[in-house]
């Protein structure tokens, strides 16, 4: 079910075009029927308001202005575990401060550097910041 906070994918004639994050969903004076406002996630930034059945917002068919449309809510996916774990302040995370290397692209060594450590550099770089 959608609620608001969530965010959709609004399909038109079978076409992902648009991602929403629905931001209130008010009951109209017909049974079954609602108010929906959207901010549309798009440049520039815009807010719409539908009026929808309950059916259409939770993922059925409908048609608006002769095109079929569809919104359908958007699942967080699953995180895949990180194969480079960000350093704990406070002693944890001194192996993750060491130099690591891998092959980039052009077969030479890259350095990653975390955000932490990326901070510090640059403020010894410019001690006004």
């Amino acid at each position: 079910m959608t609620v608001e906070n969530d965010i959709v994918l609004i399909y038109m004639e079978n076409t992902p075009v648009s991602f929403a994050r629905v931001e209130d969903i008010q009951a109209d004076s017909k049974k079954d029927w609602y108010h929906i406002k959207l901010l549309m996630l798009q440049v520039p930034l815009q807010v719409v308001t539908w009026i929808l059945k309950d059916d259409y917002i939770n993922g059925e068919e409908f048609y608006m202005g002769g095109k079929k449309m569809k919104l359908e809510r958007v699942e967080v996916p699953e995180e895949a575990p990180s194969p480079v774990q960000a350093p704990f302040e406070g002693g944890a995370g001194e192996e993750s401060e060491q130099k690591r290397s891998s092959g980039d692209q052009n077969g030479e060594d890259a350095e990653i550097i975390s955000f932490d450590r990326l901070k510090k550099m640059k403020s010894q770089d410019d001690p006004e910041q």
